[in-house]
């Protein structure tokens, strides 16, 4: 299999109900990256194009679900599965959906 395009880390952590934290996979991670498969599938990306993947904590609960795109180095936050045929088809044109980027300073959930 050759080395895709691009790979996406969708954060399935799951902790326990009440966390502080919460988790993706408690706000819908789940369902993201299975809804991810199918449309990307559906365009003939999944070969070549794009990969996605399931991944632990990505340090950004505070906005999950999170999914993060390599080798572009960019977030998504909050991102739901009405979400997805935007963000694939952004991808298909090698652009990213900006209203769900992540900006650099809101990593740090005190923030």
């Amino acid at each position: 299999m050759a080395k895709r395009q691009r790979y996406l880390f969708v954060c399935n952590n799951r902790r326990a109900d009440g966390h502080p934290k919460g988790s993706c996979a408690a706000s819908g991670a789940e369902a993201v990256h299975t809804a991810l498969k199918e449309e990307l599938g559906k365009r003939g990306m999944l070969k070549l194009g794009v990969r996605p993947c399931t991944a632990s904590c990505l340090d950004v609960c505070h906005l999950g679900p999170t999914v993060a795109v390599e080798p572009d180095h960019y977030f998504y936050g909050r991102v739901t599965v009405a979400d997805v045929p935007e963000i694939v088809a952004a991808l298909e044109r090698g652009e990213r959906v900006e209203r769900l980027v992540i900006p650099d300073d809101q990593f740090d959930e005190s923030r």
